[in-house]
């Protein structure tokens, strides 16, 4: 698959869409956490300031305030760091908003160690499982420019809460504008027999850089973007797995209690096979340039190429 550069951030791109589709849709409201800047709804503020509230830095007051206005019957956009929206809103989001199946959605910046910069106060690397924890609450992750806008599109489309992980800075682009997104949908951006790598978000680049350099070595890895973390896409796995009989999980979250322990416990009840998850190991991350610091902890595109020739080797072994 050809990737380039991407000109703007998925943040961007999911609030740029959200001022698109509000012209049309007179329905939401945007609530922002006064980070306006950070996560773009600014520009739905010039575009559209009656239907725009900054609530201050009050994550829980903001999500209990989206609750009592989603449960009149409007949708709400809350927008925010990933860290505080999942950390300091937790208990409202779960009781206020999950429990009653209301229609707020959140625009979630800064997922993981793209926040890298910033360092560990605003790196959201715990944010896909407390969110996939939560009843009734669905979670996408978006790669790129154009999935980003999709992103959008399927949260305002689907009822409930919606979480959506964005990233920080500008990565790369591979989805042309025709490309489809639905909830419970996969991408299978790259086919191979010999492993499968699973990845979401900024960690699908990672992930297909390691594939080229895999395939140097004579080893074909088939790469599936899990743009949808919850509903994820079982048969997606499962038909990948049937070629491959090996399972890589790449994410920027920690490995404990994220998503790759849900397709590990997907192939240990349905399809046992080798398996290992890429991620950060009970640590916290820290403050530094995003792709030294992906190296730094073992995410980057050598380990993920690393890791993955080991399980292949394994997987023969096992045979």
């Amino acid at each position: 698959m050809n990737f380039m550069p991407a000109q703007i951030p998925t943040r961007r791109a999911f609030a740029e869409r959200m001022v698109d589709r509000a012209r049309d849709d007179k329905d939401f409201v945007v609530f922002e956490s006064d980070l306006a800047k950070s996560t773009y709804s600014y520009l739905f503020h010039e575009a559209h300031p009656d239907r725009y509230f900054n609530m201050g830095i009050a994550e829980i007051g903001t999500s209990a305030i989206a609750a009592g206005m989603a449960a009149e019957g409007r949708t709400v956009i809350v927008c925010g760091y990933g860290v505080f929206i999942t950390m300091r809103a937790l208990e409202a989001i779960r009781s206020f908003i999950c429990y009653p199946h209301l229609n707020v959605k959140f625009l979630s910046s800064h997922g993981g160690l793209t926040a890298a910069i910033d360092g560990v106060t605003h790196q959201a690397t715990e944010d896909i499982a407390f969110m996939t924890t939560l009843p009734n609450m669905k979670v996408l992750a978006p790669a790129d420019t154009e999935s980003a806008k999709a992103a959008f599109d399927i949260a305002l489309a689907t009822p409930g809460p919606v979480f959506t992980r964005l990233m920080r800075d500008p990565l790369f682009d591979f989805y042309s504008s025709k490309e489809s997104f639905v909830l419970g949908g996969s991408k299978t951006i790259r086919t191979g027999n010999d492993i499968t790598i699973a990845a979401y978000g900024d960690m699908v680049i990672q992930a297909l850089q390691a594939a080229d350099m895999l395939s140097n070595k004579g080893i074909e890895a088939e790469v599936i973007d899990f743009y949808s973390i919850k509903p994820w896409d079982k048969e997606a796995l499962e038909n990948s797995l049937s070629k491959t009989n090996a399972l890589l999980v790449a994410e920027n979250h920690q490995r404990r209690n994220g998503f790759g322990y849900e397709l590990a416990v997907c192939c240990l009840e349905n399809k046992p096979v080798p398996i290992s998850l890429i991620g950060l190991d009970d640590t916290f991350g820290e403050s530094g340039a995003y792709l030294k610091t992906l190296k730094k902890f073992g995410m980057d595109a050598d380990a993920i190429a690393e890791k993955a020739e080991q399980l292949v080797s394994r997987k023969k072994m096992l045979r």
